[in-house]
């Protein structure tokens, strides 16, 4: 961008806490984006939720084209009271979802004003932020499957790499709640007549842990264990909280059904064994048709488009399973993110609003776009 970027809307979206069990804060948040969209010709959808923030979704006029959605959250991780405050010095701005991902949903709004300043109205581009990404997307996966068949690709904006890589590929995520049932009885008078939950939840640890395959990367982790009365107490009852994140369908296949198996045949007699949980999001992985999209977009802006592929798991999951061509990362570089260090780099989101609004240039008005694609390249040292 020509001209230094004010951040005072940021400012504002972060200083209104959307901790993701703060619902009011969360639907305040949604209310300032609305103020912001609907001059820009958006109509909004709001998606209301009894006991989580509400959905909304930005839609333009449609025409002939490809259909474009632009998918964040408004949630964060930290609580009222904790780490609340939004500030900046030259070279970064620091607060809670600057980078993951209010940063993000800041980007693409800006993307779409100079959009909507280049060619009057805004058509085939909708947008959606949903409210409960940073637990998992329960509620909001199924309304996001159901909307992607609207469309045609899908553009996430969830932090940039280091060196302004999009995402291409996500692990995905299962997770289980396993309880195991045993019988109390008195360590020292009645040893025999207990059956020890705790030494099957032991053995069943170490079984689960050696399902990781790190060649494949593929890890399964036990994160949290709760189990027995006290010492003196044969242990009646075992809980694992577990995690399994996978890059392949294979993979998650393999898990899945050992993971049955172990909890069908508990290495101690007696114990009673239930799961609740299962796969969160799916696995993320490259396609042609995502590669032919990067492939587009580098030619668009003049300069390949660097990518790669992240462990963690993102709402790009969710579209990408849909089958839905998906690109993620496209917020703006920074780092502490989910932590009281979260910073967002100022020249990131110049850089990252400019190829934005090019991206959707190309796709809204590709004649233009093509006039404009040899600005990309200065543009992209911003």
């Amino acid at each position: 961008m020509a001209h230094p970027i004010d951040f005072s809307e940021l400012a504002k979206m972060v200083n209104c806490n959307s901790y993701s069990k703060n619902k009011t804060g969360i639907d305040e948040n949604a209310e300032i984006f609305k103020a912001w969209m609907q001059p820009l010709g958006f109509s909004c959808q709001t998606f209301a939720r009894e006991h989580i923030g509400n959905h909304v979704l930005f839609s333009s006029a449609k025409t002939a084209g490809k259909k474009i959605l632009l998918l964040g959250h408004l949630d964060t991780v930290f609580p009222p009271g904790t780490f609340v405050q939004f500030s900046e010095d030259n070279q970064w701005v620091y607060g809670p979802g600057v980078c993951d991902m209010k940063g993000g949903n800041f980007v693409a709004l800006n993307a779409l004003r100079q959009l909507k300043a280049t060619l009057g109205d805004i058509h085939n581009v909708d947008m959606l932020l949903v409210s409960d990404e940073e637990t998992g997307s329960d509620d909001s996966k199924q309304l996001s499957s159901k909307l992607a068949k609207n469309y045609d690709y899908c553009f996430v904006f969830e932090a940039a790499g280091a060196q302004h890589e999009i995402v291409i590929a996500r692990k995905g995520v299962a997770t289980f709640t396993i309880d195991l049932i045993g019988k109390a009885a008195h360590a020292g008078n009645h040893y025999q007549q207990g059956i020890n939950a705790n030494l099957a939840a032991a053995k069943m640890i170490i079984e689960l842990t050696e399902l990781t395959d790190l060649d494949k990367n593929t890890t399964v982790n036990v994160g949290k264990i709760n189990g027995g009365i006290g010492a003196n107490t044969i242990s009646p009852s075992a809980q694992l909280i577990v995690e399994a994140r996978f890059t392949c369908i294979q993979e998650k296949l393999r898990l899945l059904e050992s993971i049955a198996h172990l909890v069908d045949n508990p290495r101690v007699a007696g114990v009673e064994v239930n799961i609740n949980g299962g796969v969160q999001r799916d696995v993320m992985s490259p396609s042609k048709g995502q590669m032919q999209l990067v492939d587009t977009l580098s030619s668009v802006l003049g300069h390949p488009l660097k990518t790669e592929s992240r462990g963690g798991v993102s709402d790009a999951n969710t579209m990408s399973a849909a089958g839905l061509i998906t690109l993620d990362g496209f917020g703006p570089f920074g780092d502490g993110d989910h932590t009281i260090y979260e910073r967002a780099e100022k020249a990131s989101f110049a850089r990252r609003i400019h190829e934005m609004s090019q991206i959707l240039l190309h796709f809204c008005s590709p004649v233009h776009a093509n006039k404009l694609s040899h600005t990309a390249a200065k543009a992209s040292a911003a």
